[in-house]
């Protein structure tokens, strides 16, 4: 595991923002740290408004999309809202179609089936469209790269509004309009938004042609901060704004979906890590083993009775994707093993069986084991269908743009992405990007690392400190949670492996003579022989609290422990 602490900041910036906010040199290297240099970016980061967010006519065809909407509702057209089968998608579409509801009736929703119709825009889509009368179709998180599909629904009369998030190809398909502020010719001030918040953008257009201010669209928000933190998107500008008023929506007031979700699960109050990790794995489960469909039904109902039985039944696709999810990883790395491939730059496999539902998540699972660009394959129809998953810093999207010789289609991010191909090309591929990556990944890419903020003693941490650090929140990529080195402390003596298999580590630690902290390390107590008899050691750690019978205290949560030098 390589430590890698961040370069300290522009000493002259620090002092700037100590004296313009009044704070300690440790707090204004953070907030330098995240690019907050001016006593303006603060108020930005600290107090976040709605009235911050930019006019969505600054994006490129908005004024096209919402003329086109107003066109259909004055005409009596019908309107099909379409949208991808994961959280963003089905939020997306959740989201457009719920407010096209509360101003018009002719509107229908779609969500493309992943096994027989796979990722984006389908023709099976199109010629749902084309049956049903519908002359409009809404694409959310999706068509950026359908330039055929565009084609295709323009000779049956349908026109499409794309919003999209994903990196263009060279060609921008022949829409109505294309909302993605991705478009090289879009000058958009903010290009990090998710397909969910390009659909916000796209009401708060609309709402605007009939008075509406942001501030009445709030109730959807809920929805955009789900979809924020499932997407994984930079938690910055915009999305940070829309991410805390969404979650103060889903902790105060959330649609009942959302509410029957959250009572299955009995938490209170919940962060934006638990919003990824308890609302989004459960909104998804339904699009990876049943159908996304069950996700959007959910998603917009408002009875909460009726809410809580498809939150019964969501539950259930949860459950049986993690048996899943658990059997093929098992599989996987036991594959991984027989080929011989433990040293190989790439993991690439594939078994004909495997559900496609959790490839993704199988993905990221064996990068727990082997550190290195992964995809995994599965059938799909007549093709071969995988998903990638990538390391710190290698983008997976150039290396499959490299070998898209040998592959039907392909799209996604930097550090996740989906592709087809036919069964005869996989060798082929495999070689391929084995050789690709072997190429262009550098040699610390091929090693987790730890990202550390700043080494500080534990004089350091007090109750103002811990107050302000809490006002950082929401965390997620580029404001994540602060993360520490201190060294030469050690335990007091309380240390002790836990859990079943002794697998994690429970320590009160002391630096000199400051006061005793309590820390939890999960999955380090194979390190417990480094802390007895009051040894010295380093630890990285992030500042949390722990809630126990009513009563908070402070604890750290350990990333990482090791022997300190003398």
């Amino acid at each position: 595991m390589r430590w890698n602490l961040k370069p300290k900041p522009s000493p002259e910036k620090i002092s700037t923002l100590v004296e313009s906010l009044q704070i300690s040199p440790m707090i204004a290297e953070l907030l330098v740290s995240r690019g907050i240099e001016t006593f303006e970016d603060a108020r930005l980061f600290f107090r976040p408004s709605l009235s911050d967010l930019y006019d969505p006519y600054l994006m490129r065809d908005m004024d096209k999309a919402v003329e086109r909407i107003e066109k259909a509702i004055l005409s009596g057209e019908n309107i099909m809202v379409f949208g991808d089968y994961d959280v963003d998608g089905t939020t997306a579409v959740s989201l457009v179609a719920s407010y096209l509801k509360t101003i018009y009736p002719n509107i229908t929703t779609y969500i493309p089936d992943r096994y027989a119709e796979g990722y984006g825009i389908s023709f099976m889509g199109i010629d749902y469209a084309d049956d049903n009368s519908i002359s409009l179709i809404i694409a959310l998180d999706c068509g950026i790269k359908s330039i055929n599909h565009v084609a295709y629904a323009k000779q049956k009369n349908i026109d499409f509004i794309i919003c999209d998030h994903h990196r263009p190809g060279e060609t921008i398909p022949d829409a109505v309009a294309v909302l993605d502020p991705k478009r090289t010719d879009c000058d958009y001030p903010y290009d990090e938004l998710c397909g969910c918040g390009i659909g916000f953008k796209l009401i708060q257009a609309l709402g605007m042609n009939r008075s509406q201010t942001t501030e009445d669209l709030v109730e959807y928000l809920d929805l955009v901060a789900t979809a924020i933190a499932a997407d994984i998107v930079p938690m910055t500008g915009e999305n940070r704004i829309l991410a805390k008023f969404g979650l103060a929506v889903i902790n105060s007031n959330p649609r009942p979906g959302i509410k029957a979700l959250i009572h299955q699960v009995k938490k209170e109050v919940l962060t934006i890590t638990d919003v990824v990790f308890i609302i989004a794995p459960r909104i998804n489960a339904a699009g990876r083993i049943k159908h996304g469909n069950h996700a959007v039904e959910l998603l917009s109902e408002f009875d909460f009775e009726q809410a809580m039985e498809f939150a019964r039944e969501i539950e259930l696709y949860n459950s049986e994707r993690k048996e899943l999810d658990k059997q093929i990883t098992v599989e996987a790395l036991n594959q991984i093993i027989e080929n011989q491939e433990k040293d190989k730059f790439s993991t690439v496999v594939y078994q004909d069986n495997w559900h496609k539902g959790v490839i993704g998540i199988v993905a990221s699972r064996l990068i727990e084991t082997y550190y290195r660009p992964t995809l995994v394959f599965t059938k799909s129809g007549e093709k071969l269908a995988a998903s990638a998953r990538s390391v710190y810093g290698f983008d997976v999207y150039n290396a499959l743009e490299a070998c898209s010789e040998h592959l039907e289609q392909f799209g996604g991010h930097m550090y996740a992405a989906g592709m087809t191909l036919a069964e005869e090309n996989y060798d082929k591929f495999k070689n391929a990007f084995e050789n690709q990556v072997k190429k262009t990944i550098l040699e610390e890419q091929r090693e987790p690392r730890i990202n550390i903020d700043m080494e500080v003693n534990f004089a350091d941490i007090d109750e103002k400190t811990i107050r302000i650090l809490k006002q950082f929140e929401p965390f997620g990529p580029q404001n994540m949670h602060p993360v520490f080195v201190t060294k030469k402390v050690f335990d007091t003596g309380y240390g002790k492996p836990m859990g079943l298999n002794d697998e994690h580590l429970r320590l009160f630690v002391k630096q000199n003579n400051s006061t005793g902290l309590a820390a939890i390390g999960f999955g380090l107590g194979k390190k417990y022989s480094l802390v007895v008899n009051r040894k010295r050691i380093d630890i990285i750690y992030s500042i949390d609290e722990n809630e126990w019978n009513g009563k908070t205290t402070l604890q750290l949560n350990l990333k990482d422990l090791r022997e300190s030098q003398l």
